[in-house]
């Protein structure tokens, strides 16, 4: 066998990069995509299946792979890269557009007064433990002082009383301030979203309520589960 048998019988091996079709191809080679109009031939198709679908799948790769080495390229430090072209159709999206969430009201109130965030470092120096911990969460340094051994009676306070137990009946108050504000959003923004109001200061105090009725009938509970928002009881000043 001479070099010539050698190399026809290595070549034989590898199919032709030229594809003939009836019909091209579309391409959309941004999406390295390719769409095959021409009909199968049941022939083959009954025959082998899925031989056929093979073959038929190499052939149109093939073709892709052929529009691709027709793009300009650039180096990198990756290697060559070919510059694809823009998009020619458009996928639709999985789920829809994301809903912008409806402002708070020192959200609000910072946009008017023009009130920036600023971002500040997730962890601070602690002086008694002499290292950086985190700011919030787990080990944070901002938190009730409810780990310490001795908690200072402040002047004109009853000297008997539970300083432990008040600072932490004073955070369940917090945290259910803090939830009332929130259920308390939450029911404006929808009332504010049924009635067509961009925002509550559009609303007169007598509207506002009736608004919010109507937003809490309008679940499937017609409003029987929903938490009622309570007034928050003002706390009396203590004469000194």
């Amino acid at each position: 066998m001479d070099v010539t048998e050698i190399l026809e019988a290595h070549k034989a091996q590898f199919k032709p990069i030229t594809v003939e079709k009836a019909i091209p191809l579309e391409f959309d080679v941004n999406l390295l995509t390719a769409f095959d109009t021409n009909a199968f031939d049941e022939k083959k198709l009954k025959a082998d299946p899925e031989e056929y679908v093979k073959e038929l799948t190499r052939d149109n790769t093939q073709l892709l792979v052929n529009e691709i080495f027709k793009l300009p390229v650039e180096g990198a430090d990756a290697g060559v890269l070919a510059k694809l072209p823009t998009r020619t159709y458009q996928l639709p999206r999985e789920k829809p557009l994301p809903k912008d969430k409806p402002l708070t009201r020192w959200e609000k109130f910072a946009k008017a007064k023009g009130i920036q965030n600023r971002k500040r470092e997730r962890f601070v120096w602690d002086e008694e433990k002499e290292q950086y911990v985190p700011r919030w969460g787990y080990g944070g340094g901002q938190k009730d002082k409810m780990d310490d051994w001795l908690i200072e009676v402040p002047q004109h306070a009853d000297p008997m009383e539970d300083m432990y137990a008040k600072k932490r009946e004073e955070k369940k108050e917090r945290v259910e301030k803090n939830k009332k504000r929130q259920r308390r959003n939450e029911d404006e923004n929808l009332a504010a979203k049924m009635a067509g109001k961009s925002q509550i200061k559009d609303f007169k105090k007598e509207e506002l309520k009736a608004a919010i009725a109507a937003s809490k009938s309008s679940t499937a509970s017609m409003g029987k589960f929903d938490a009622e928002v309570q007034p928050s009881k003002k706390k009396k000043k203590s004469k000194k």
